[in-house]
């Protein structure tokens, strides 16, 4: 077991932590304190855009589904008239500098997450500068903005946030970091607009979000059937992504037989990674799958997902977006 898997088993009620998680949490406490307070004092300054800024992210390490809700926010913005665009840092990519992405992106270069949110033709930017990248895409003439996985990025100012949970696993054991999966206090969650519960049995005040996926997709030419197709067979399933169990079990719940194979959030795959000695049909999920088309076999696929909110959610975020448009 690595330290990794270690942590996130005492974060879960399934080990014991080490002792020096519990100093090091008080620290890592200390300094996301005294940072929050200088933003609030105004010793450290956060960039304000001229359009209204919404950031999705969330309180906990590990996926929660942050993408499928900003793949889900620009469908509904779209919907409604607004121009979104979306800012990311662009976590597993090399790039540094503010860049406006083309149409074919590499993962490589500007993270998997923003390659995929690409796909849907809105406009995306990425860079360490986040309020500079920002800013390529108001020139871009989008009207509202998307955060992707900006919470704690209190440097870019922000005019809606939306926290995401995970509805199953929760906070853990509500420790910070690294005695507990917490990015920050749950205190935080007071001051958030919207907490939005990924599954499980939303607490009050959260808004339920549901991934929906009925269909798989070849990564060599696209073609789609169900995943029922799948069903009593045998697969590899690959999942880099923040929580892989979630994936496996959502394969199984379809009566899939799965051979899992996680691997670290954002592992940048080559093909060995697939030498599994047999030809059993392998699945993945799209921010993976974005990664693994230029060496993809033709037994290989994704399994897409779409976040189903209700519609109230998103006429109340509108309503907030037009209050807050300068």
């Amino acid at each position: 077991m690595t330290l990794a898997e270690a942590l996130q088993a005492g974060w879960y009620g399934k080990g014991r932590l080490p002792w020096w998680c519990y100093p090091l949490a008080g620290l890592y406490g200390a300094v996301i304190a005294v940072r929050r307070a200088l933003y609030r004092a105004g010793m450290l300054r956060a960039v304000r855009l001229s359009c209204p800024v919404i950031v999705v992210g969330n309180i906990t390490t590990g996926g929660t589904g942050k993408t499928p809700l900003t793949l889900a926010l620009v469908d509904a913005l779209r919907a409604r008239g607004y121009r979104p665009g979306v800012v990311s840092r662009g976590y597993g990519g090399t790039q540094r500098e503010p860049l406006l992405l083309g149409d074919a992106p590499n993962p490589s270069e500007v993270g998997d997450e923003p390659a995929l949110i690409r796909t849907t033709g809105v406009p995306v930017a990425v860079g360490r500068d986040r309020p500079a990248a920002a800013q390529l895409l108001v020139n871009q003439g989008c009207d509202v903005l998307i955060a992707d996985d900006g919470l704690q990025h209190y440097r870019l100012a922000r005019d809606i946030e939306i926290c995401v949970i995970d509805g199953e696993r929760r906070f853990g054991n509500a420790q910070l970091l690294p005695a507990g999966p917490l990015r920050e206090p749950l205190s935080r969650l007071d001051v958030v607009d919207f907490r939005i519960c990924n599954g499980g049995d939303p607490q009050t005040g959260e808004v339920l979000m549901l991934l929906r996926g009925g269909v798989v997709r070849a990564l060599v030419d696209g073609h789609e059937r169900a995943i029922a197709h799948f069903s009593g067979m045998r697969v590899h399933a690959v999942a880099a992504i923040g929580n892989p169990h979630r994936f496996f079990a959502s394969l199984e719940a379809q009566g899939i037989h799965v051979i899992a194979h996680p691997l670290d959030d954002h592992h940048a795959f080559v093909p060995a990674d697939f030498a599994f000695g047999d030809d059993l049909p392998v699945l993945m999920t799209e921010k993976d799958a974005i990664k693994c088309r230029g060496f993809a076999k033709t037994n290989w696929s994704s399994v897409p997902v779409k976040a189903e909110l209700p519609v109230s959610f998103y006429d109340e975020l509108s309503t907030r977006i037009r209050s807050k448009t300068r």
